[in-house]
């Protein structure tokens, strides 16, 4: 785990740039709603405004993210009108919350601005339970809120908008025909399940935080589709909070909610929360559980005793996500698996003629663009085989097994990578066996993905790199085809 945060690629320093900017944003919104005479709750409420707003919009181009930032207020005063009004009234609080839940996940089939506008509605209602608002704090927060996302889009859009340098990156949509396409509806439909069961338990323990429980299955569910994935969330989330309460014993215990050296730790933790977001989910917990010891220190309630409650309520959720995937309309991790592999599979064909199209002459063959895609591709496989290759995971065949078709799936697209490089050069110029093996890549990536026979791969080694390229990336779809061709039995990915 340490490994992956520290060593591992960051092209174009994308993340570095993506923390520091959060860290700048929320900081202005912060500071503009003191500015504004808010108070304490107004300035947390704009602060996770301008944090869902630069963390959660991931429009493809900028236009779209200034949309959704746009979209945001519409979707999350509501909710918060409602969060607060219903303050007094649990159980027609608790039967909205669930709503909005379910609502939230669903609305992901609209792509990544539903998923943004589900995350915000959700969060709004979330903090109005942790700062216990009422109507009468409405007007404040209003403001808090509006004023803190103009300030996030102003940073985002206007004075750092490093976006508007890099080509747009491709979200890939999930693979049609597989039963994916109905992946949001049963999500919405577990998600609404884990989370009363959360609620209703999480209210057991704790009439006061029992809202933490609700979190702790609602974040779960989010990038995840099949079950074990799922279960592999909830297994990172409880890791990383267990690690972050207990660095919050030794650092945001002892310093009593100090005002300066608190804000400086926030700002910390922001910048870890963005910096580690897209490789460790369990580092991401860690530094958002560190957040909210801090906010709490802020709020003058921090103490052991509520460290041990959140870790009592976040296993509680814990345990309502894993419930509600493995009893309640289970998507199996074999069929998210599947879809994706062979997804990826076809992108390496695409890849390669793009290139071959490229070395032809054909002026506008773009193969950088689809290796962009392919990456986004492999990392959604290396999503849903997440939970064969996990340590704790028992069957050892299954894990050598995936671990070897994610080697194997590496190696194609380094070999792609390669070949794009090599089309690059203006000086490249068009080989006629190119036309041969381009042929036999798109004949393997069919055998593959339709059982049929392979062609047969020993070749001579090349000498033309582009050549080399190809037949490299011909062994590779060879090679796959033992692990992903294992007897029923034994699927690849069962689980």
């Amino acid at each position: 785990m340490l490994k992956r945060v520290f060593t591992a690629p960051d092209p174009g320093r994308v993340r570095l740039r993506f923390a520091a900017r959060a860290v700048l944003g929320i900081g202005l919104a912060v500071v503009v709603c003191g500015l504004a005479g808010h108070s304490l709750a107004g300035a947390v409420t704009g602060g996770l405004a301008a944090l869902l707003a630069l963390f959660t919009v991931t429009d493809a181009t900028v236009r779209g993210q200034a949309v959704t930032t746009a979209l945001l207020p519409l979707v999350g005063l509501p909710v918060l009108t409602a969060a607060a009004a219903l303050h007094d009234h649990p159980v027609a609080r608790d039967l909205t919350f669930l709503a909005v839940v379910g609502a939230g996940v669903y609305a992901r089939r609209w792509g990544p601005r539903g998923h943004s506008l589900g995350v915000f509605a959700f969060m709004t209602f979330f903090v109005a339970q942790f700062l216990h608002a009422g109507a009468g704090q409405l007007p404040e927060l209003y403001a808090a809120v509006l004023l803190s996302l103009l300030t996030a889009a102003a940073v985002r859009l206007g004075l750092w908008c490093y976006e508007r340098r890099l080509p747009p990156a491709p979200v890939p949509a999930p693979p049609a025909g597989t039963g994916l396409a109905r992946a949001t509806t049963r999500q919405a439909v577990q998600a609404t399940a884990g989370a009363g069961f959360a609620l209703v338990v999480g209210q057991l323990i704790s009439g006061q935080r029992w809202y933490w429980a609700v979190g702790a299955t609602w974040w779960i569910f989010v990038n995840t589709t099949s079950r074990g994935e799922t279960l592999v969330r909830g297994f990172r989330r409880v890791l990383g909070t267990v690690i972050g309460i207990g660095l919050g014993l030794l650092v945001a215990v002892p310093l009593h909610g100090a005002p300066a050296p608190t804000a400086v730790l926030v700002a910390v933790c922001v910048f870890g929360v963005f910096y580690t977001a897209a490789v460790s989910y369990t580092w991401m917990m860690l530094w958002v559980t560190l957040l909210a010891e801090l906010l709490y220190g802020l709020l003058g309630v921090l103490e052991p005793g509520l460290l041990a409650l959140r870790l009592a309520e976040t296993g509680v959720g814990a345990v309502g996500a894993v419930l509600a995937v493995l009893f309640v309309l289970p998507i199996t991790t074999h069929t998210v698996t599947d879809a994706w592999i062979q997804r990826a599979l076809r992108c390496v064909h695409a890849c390669t003629a793009e290139a071959a199209a490229r070395l032809a002459g054909v002026p506008d063959a773009d193969p950088a663009g689809r290796v962009t895609e392919l990456e986004q591709l492999l990392g959604r496989v290396r999503l849903s085989v997440a939970p064969l290759v996990h340590p704790l995971n028992p069957m050892s065949a299954r894990k050598r097994r995936a671990r070897r078709v994610l080697a194997l799936l590496d190696d194609c697209a380094r070999e792609i990578r390669g070949l794009v490089a090599v089309a690059a050069d203006p000086e490249a110029s068009h080989d006629a066996r190119l036309a041969a093996a381009c042929w036999r890549v798109e004949t393997a990536v069919e055998a593959l993905t339709g059982g049929g026979d392979l062609p047969v791969t020993d070749r001579p080694l090349a000498e033309e790199p582009a050549l080399a390229h190809l037949h490299g990336l011909e062994r590779a779809l060879a090679e796959l085809a033992t692990p992903l061709r294992t007897p029923s039995g034994s699927p690849l990915v069962g689980a």
